[in-house]
């Protein structure tokens, strides 16, 4: 499996619509946890709320786009934008270091 990013931007106004879902979209996370590399939401210097970023184990885009949108957050439709890529971890505390 590959490891992929899932970058999201909130639509103005979502605060309400992120809060509906959060038991439900938690719930996902909590079932399907073995997916995650890591994931959580974005702040500003506010510290509301602006976006997510998740990384997931999938084996490629199409089944990281397909597990991404059986989120309630997906389904809620509050993102203003979103961004899938494939991520490699080289570097950092997260991957050991180096890996070069």
């Amino acid at each position: 499996m590959k490891a992929f990013s899932i970058y999201c931007i909130d639509k103005p106004g979502s605060a309400e619509p992120r809060n509906a879902h959060k038991l439900a979209h938690l719930a996902h996370v909590e079932a399907n946890i073995d997916r995650y590399l890591v994931a959580g939401p974005m702040k500003d210097a506010d510290g509301n709320v602006t976006g997510s970023l998740i990384i997931v184990k999938a084996d490629n885009e199409a089944d990281a786009r397909a597990f991404f949108e059986q989120d309630p957050y997906f389904v809620a439709d509050f993102w203003e934008s979103i961004s899938i890529l494939q991520y490699m971890g080289v570097a950092g505390d997260w991957v050991g270091g180096k890996t070069w």
